[in-house]
């Protein structure tokens, strides 16, 4: 797909379904995002996943019409601020960014919409400040990654490693530039994306210098975590989720879930489950349907 049809799609999307940017600032950088208004107060708040940034609720906003939603980028993707140079990209440091952005904007009662990476930040933060969600919707997320206790000191080194590898790298080299099809197609080796979604996911992430683009996004999103939690810290934060919880989760998804899915039927008080044929991004793959499933699960809550 070349860049004018993906930005024309873009275009599209924007102009049929009335999404618009909106903008927060938190207390160590901006938060971007898009927003489609509605007459109704009630926010849903759409949470992306690792790598991903708010156009891939692009689909998803056309389709939920009867709601004020709200897709961010995450600190360090998209149009968003990055952490300073010496700061890093821990997992619980994202749940800290959802509590300033709730208390920055007053926000109780929101009903939650977190794909991935944003779903396992989302179960966090309900778990942890449950008087401000009144309900969860996980797109084929569902759970923590957790490991064994034995393997922490292992875990440390090779965060460590990590660390330091990416930040020689980062004083080696210079920024690398390239096409849009480049992009593209890049992401689509790592991932089991459209080219109409991978385009929409690429055109939030790129930024342009002349002819040619480089990632906005940072560079330490890459390295790894010094730490992972137990399976009972995990069990631990299910258990602690009041809210409903609705899960949506896709045939080709992520392999984790089937192992969980148990532990949530059990622990989490309210929990129900949809499977839907698709892969990971099933949000983008089949927006209509998904929408269907959160308005019947929001109007339940």
């Amino acid at each position: 797909m070349s860049h004018t049809s993906s930005k024309d799609l873009i275009r599209n999307f924007s102009e049929n379904s009335n999404i618009k940017p909106i903008s927060y600032q938190l207390s160590a950088m901006r938060i971007q995002g898009l927003t489609r208004a509605s007459g109704n107060q009630r926010i849903v708040l759409c949470l992306h996943g690792w790598l991903d940034n708010a156009a891939s609720f692009f689909p998803l906003l056309s389709c939920l019409d009867d709601n004020n939603i709200i897709a961010i980028d995450w600190p360090g993707h998209g149009y968003s601020g990055h952490r300073s140079a010496g700061a890093h990209y821990h997992f619980f440091d994202y749940v800290y960014d959802l509590l300033e952005l709730f208390e920055s904007n007053q926000w109780e009662n929101v009903d939650i919409v977190g794909h991935s990476m944003g779903g396992m930040i989302g179960s966090a933060f309900a778990a942890a400040f449950p008087e401000k969600v009144r309900s969860l919707t996980l797109i084929d997320a569902l759970g923590f990654i957790y490991s064994d206790e034995e393997k922490a000191t292992e875990q440390l080194r090779l965060a460590m490693i990590s660390r330091l590898k990416n930040n020689q790298s980062a004083g080696r080299n210079k920024t690398r530039y390239f096409s849009k099809e480049t992009a593209v197609k890049a992401r689509l080796s790592v991932s089991d994306l459209t080219d109409r979604d991978a385009s929409l996911l690429v055109d939030r992430s790129l930024l342009q210098k002349g002819e040619e683009f480089c990632w906005r996004s940072d560079n330490k999103l890459r390295t790894l975590s010094p730490y992972r939690l137990t399976l009972g810290q995990a069990r631990q934060l299910m258990k602690d989720i009041e809210c409903p919880v609705k899960l949506i989760y896709a045939t080709k998804g992520l392999k984790m879930i089937q192992e969980y899915l148990p532990l949530a039927e059990q622990l989490i008080k309210s929990f129900s489950a949809e499977t839907l044929v698709g892969g990971h991004h099933i949000h983008m793959e089949q927006p209509i349907e998904v929408a269907k499933i959160i308005k019947h699960f929001l109007l339940d809550t």
